[in-house]
């Protein structure tokens, strides 16, 4: 039987690396980018869980919320500007993704089926980020306390919940910060030498949604070369 996997934010990445590393024959998927509908709008979720239904033949079996955006908020910035770039930072990381975890966690209690959610967080959950990224670190760790939430909540139905929390990996968004924070003093703080490559979280990713055992639902799995250990 096919398991069906929506992912978001699939477009480059750690979202594509993710959805190649679940690619395969027993495998049905709808890899959603947030390009395929605005995660900024908050009807937006709605939407792209009833397409993703109807490409799947009604069924969603895992659900990997991998969408986001890291776009700095200075402090100094003019009041309504720096309102205006929180709330769309935890529209799209935080709000779009527990919208779909919920209607998730329903298609699976109405099935009275198992079910699986993948959310990639952050290193920033637990250690925070820079000064013009308050809103970005806030809604890491609220995803991370999200998915503790439904792990403790569902559990007894078969409903697992997973947080993977990559420090920076090579990606379009880590490039960009790398060069604009001077990447050798940031790498001088990752005791491996180097930042994660979007393989190696695709990797935990693919075992949280398949193989993962069910007494591990709740972990929170750090990848950032020991630069933040717990």
């Amino acid at each position: 039987m096919h398991t069906h996997i929506l992912i978001t934010g699939a477009s480059r990445g750690i979202g594509a690396a993710v959805a190649t590393a679940l690619t395969a024959d027993t495998i049905k998927m709808v890899a959603l980018s947030s390009a395929d509908g605005d995660l900024a709008n908050p009807a937006t979720p709605e939407r792209l869980w009833q397409t993703s239904l109807d490409r799947l033949d009604g069924r969603v079996d895992v659900l990997v919320n991998n969408a986001g955006v890291f776009e700095a908020n200075p402090l100094d910035n003019a009041d309504a500007d720096w309102l205006a770039n929180w709330n769309r930072t935890l529209q799209i990381n935080l709000t779009a993704s527990a919208d779909l975890c919920r209607r998730a966690v329903l298609h699976w209690q109405a099935r009275q089926a198992a079910g699986r959610i993948v959310n990639i967080a952050s290193r920033a959950a637990h250690r925070g980020d820079s000064p013009a990224h308050w809103h970005y670190a806030a809604s890491k760790a609220g995803m991370v306390a999200m998915t503790k939430t439904i792990a403790r909540g569902y559990a007894k139905d078969g409903i697992l919940a997973f947080a993977i929390c990559p420090g920076f990996t090579m990606t379009g968004m880590a490039d960009e910060y790398l060069a604009s924070r001077g990447g050798d003093t940031l790498l001088a703080d990752i005791p491996l030498g180097r930042v994660a490559m979007p393989g190696e979280v695709a990797e935990m990713a693919r075992w949280c949604a398949l193989d993962a055992p069910a007494s591990m639902t709740g972990a929170v799995l750090d990848v950032n070369g020991a630069s933040y250990v717990r």
